[in-house]
C-alpha cells in the first residue's frame, strides 16, 4: 500500500503512514498526548490539517502538515465545548423527549441553557420547563455516565430532506429552517448513541475525553460549565453577574418577541425582503435605550457630573457616547467630552508587560494623578487645561484647551478602564455615572448552536481597521488573542460596576458583516497562520444570508454599525 509521507509540527519530525489512515491512528502513533502550558498531559481533541480544522476521523490521502490540537489551543476548546454540548443534548432529549433544548448564549461561566416547551410562548417569548436541582443533578449524572462509556461521536452525510425529517422529529425546528434557507442538498450530521445533531466544526473522537464540567441553575435554566482556558482540571468559577446576564437575556426575549430566535429566521427576513422592517426596529430598539440611560442620569443631575463608558473592543463605545450625549442635550443637559488617551503617561514611565512591550493597556499607562486632580478641580467649578497627547512622540502637550463644567454640564469620558474604580481614588464616587456598552448578540445559528460575542466584535474591528486604518484581516486574528488577554483583565472583571448596560448588538447585523467581512477573510492565504481562524470564520458566515446594497443602505446614518461599515454621520 502505498504510504504518504506527513510533517507533525507537534514533534518537528516527519512520518509515513499508510494512506487511508486517520488522523487518530496517526496521533496514537506520533503524538499520543499533548502537553498544556502547566505541564499535564491532555488528550488530543482535534487537528490542523494543512492550518484547516479537521476531527480526528479525516483520512489521509496526501501529504499535509499536521498539527494536533488539545484543550490548551482555541480550537481544541471549541472541539471540547462543542462535544459537550452534544452530550448535554444526547441526556436532555431522553429525559424530556416533548421538550428542546436551547443553549442561548456565553455566560462568563460558561453557556446559558433553558429547556423549552416546543412552539408555547408566554408574551411573545419562549415557554421555559422549569428544572428542579434534582433533575440538575439527574442530567449531570447522565452525561456522566455517556462519558464514561466513552462513546465515539460519528459523522454522516445526509440529504437536505433527511435532515429536515430528523431534527423535525427532535423538535428542533430552528435548525430545520436554517437548513431551508441555506438550501444545501447535503449536510454534516453527527450521531452520538443512537442521536443525530449538527455542530458548526469537528466533535472530539468519543465522550470519553469529557470528563471535566458542571450544571449549576441559573435564572430559569442553568449554566453549562467547562474547563478554564488556563487551568483544564477545574471549571469556570460560577459567577452570577446579575446586569450583564440581564442584558443578554433581555436581548433573547427580544428576537423572540421579533420572531428572530435563530439565523435560520433572519436568514428568511433577508429573502422575504422583510429586512429593511427589522433594521429599523432594531434601531428604534436602542434609541429607546439610549433615551433610558439618559434619563436614568438626569434623574441623577443634581450630584452625577461625570459619565462614563466602557467596554471591550469594537462595541461601539465611541457611537455609544455620541447618542448618550444627544439624549442628553435633549433633557437640557449640556455634555462635554474628554477623551481619557489623553492621559496615557509619557511614554518613558509605561509599564511594561512580561515579554518587556509596552502594556498601553494596564492601568498604570495612566496618568491617575493628573486625571483624578482635574476631575476633582472640575467638580469644585476650576477651570483646567486639558492636555492632548501625542502618540507619534509619546508624550503629552498642554496647548489652552480649556474646561469648565457649569450648572447643566455634564461629562462623559470613554476608555477600558473606565468601570473601575481604582483609576479615580479620590473622586467622590456619587458624581459619577458608569456605563457598560458591549455587544451582547443573544441570536443563535440554531437550537444547540450559540454565536460567539467574541466573534461577532472581531468582525466588526476586521471591516472597521481595514477601511480606515489599512489593517489586514490577517492583522486584525493574529492581534485578536492579544486583544481578548487586556479584555479579561482590564474589563470584564469590572462589568458589574455599572450603573447601566447597553447592548451594541443589532438582530440585522451578521447579514451586514457577512456582505463586508467574507470577501476579506477570502484573502487569507493558506500558508498564513491566521488561515485557520479565517476558514472558520468563513464556515460560520456560510450559514448567513448576506444583505443586499441597498438594503445596506436602508441603516441610518447615525447607526452604531455605521462606525464600522462608513457613512455615520454623528
Amino acid at each position: 500500500m502505498e504510504e504518504i509521507r506527513i510533517y507533525c509540527e507537534n514533534t518537528k519530525s516527519y512520518t509515513k503512514v499508510p494512506m487511508g489512515t486517520t488522523l487518530k491512528k496517526l496521533s496514537e502513533t506520533v503524538c499520543p498526548d499533548i502537553l498544556s502550558r502547566n505541564g499535564r498531559a491532555l488528550p488530543v481533541l482535534a487537528a490542523l490539517v494543512d492550518n484547516k480544522l479537521n476531527s480526528l476521523d479525516y483520512k489521509i490521502i496526501n501529504p499535509h502538515n499536521v498539527r494536533f490540537v488539545g484543550y490548551d489551543h482555541p480550537d481544541g476548546r471549541r472541539t471540547y465545548i462543542r462535544s459537550l454540548c452534544f452530550v448535554l443534548q444526547n441526556v436532555v432529549r431522553k429525559m424530556f423527549p416533548d421538550k428542546v433544548l436551547a443553549i442561548d448564549y456565553s455566560l462568563p461561566s460558561g453557556l446559558y441553557c433553558e429547556i423549552r416547551e416546543v412552539d408555547a410562548m408566554e408574551d411573545g417569548r419562549p415557554k421555559v420547563h422549569f428544572v428542579t436541582d434534582e433533575k440538575l443533578q439527574e442530567i449531570e449524572d447522565g452525561m456522566k455516565e455517556l462519558i464514561k462509556a466513552d462513546l465515539p461521536f460519528t459523522k454522516v452525510m445526509m440529504n437536505l430532506e433527511e435532515c429536515e425529517k430528523v431534527f423535525s422529529r427532535n423538535n428542533q425546528f430552528e435548525k430545520v429552517g436554517l437548513f431551508k434557507t441555506v438550501g444545501r442538498l447535503h449536510n454534516s450530521v453527527y450521531f452520538l448513541d443512537g442521536q443525530a445533531d449538527t455542530f458548526y466544526g469537528p466533535l472530539a473522537p468519543s465522550t470519553g475525553v469529557l470528563d471535566i464540567f458542571s450544571i449549576t441553575g441559573f435564572n430559569d435554566g442553568f449554566c453549562l460549565q467547562y474547563p478554564m482556558d488556563g487551568d483544564p482540571d477545574r471549571v469556570h468559577p460560577m459567577k452570577r453577574q446579575s446586569k450583564l446576564a440581564t442584558a443578554l437575556k433581555e436581548h433573547s426575549d427580544w428576537c423572540s418577541v421579533m420572531g428572530v430566535r435563530g439565523v435560520g429566521k433572519l436568514n428568511a427576513k433577508v429573502l422575504s425582503g422583510e429586512i429593511v422592517d427589522l433594521i429599523n426596529l432594531s434601531e428604534a430598539l436602542h434609541e429607546r435605550k439610549y433615551a433610558d440611560i439618559a434619563d436614568q442620569i438626569y434623574a441623577r443631575r443634581g450630584s452625577v457630573k461625570i459619565v462614563f463608558i466602557a467596554g471591550p473592543s469594537s462595541s461601539g463605545k465611541t457611537s455609544t457616547s455620541k447618542r448618550l450625549a444627544l439624549q442628553c442635550r435633549i433633557l437640557g443637559m449640556n455634555p462635554k467630552v474628554i477623551e481619557l488617551d489623553n492621559y496615557f503617561v509619557d511614554r518613558e514611565f509605561t509599564p511594561r508587560d512580561e515579554n518587556g512591550e509596552y502594556d498601553f493597556e494596564c492601568l498604570g499607562a495612566m496618568d491617575l494623578d493628573l486625571l483624578g486632580r482635574q476631575l476633582n478641580d472640575l467638580l469644585d467649578g476650576k477651570e483646567v487645561e486639558i492636555p492632548r497627547f501625542d502618540f507619534v512622540e509619546g508624550r503629552k502637550h498642554f496647548e489652552g484647551n480649556m474646561m469648565q463644567l457649569h450648572e447643566k454640564d455634564i461629562l462623559i469620558m470613554e476608555g477600558i478602564h473606565a468601570l473601575n474604580p481604582a483609576m479615580i481614588p479620590s473622586v467622590d464616587p456619587s458624581k459619577v455615572f458608569r456605563v457598560y456598552a458591549s455587544a451582547l448578540t443573544s441570536l443563535s445559528i440554531d437550537e444547540n448552536n450559540n454565536i460567539s460575542t467574541s466573534d461577532n466584535r472581531m468582525l466588526r474591528r476586521m471591516i472597521r481597521d481595514n477601511r480606515t486604518r489599512g489593517v489586514t484581516p490577517e492583522s486584525t486574528i493574529m492581534r485578536w488573542q492579544s486583544v481578548r488577554r487586556g479584555e479579561n483583565r482590564n474589563i470584564f472583571p469590572f462589568q458589574e460596576n455599572a450603573d447601566a448596560v447597553f447592548n451594541s448588538a443589532h438582530i440585522f447585523e451578521l447579514p451586514v458583516l457577512k456582505y463586508y467581512a467574507e470577501p476579506l477573510l477570502r484573502r487569507i492565504a493558506p500558508s498564513s497562520p491566521a488561515y485557520v481562524e479565517a476558514s472558520r470564520m468563513l464556515k460560520f458566515l456560510g450559514y448567513i444570508v448576506a444583505m443586499t446594497p441597498a438594503e445596506i443602505a436602508a441603516i441610518p446614518p447615525t447607526s452604531i454599525l455605521r462606525e464600522f461599515i462608513d457613512g455615520q454621520t454623528l
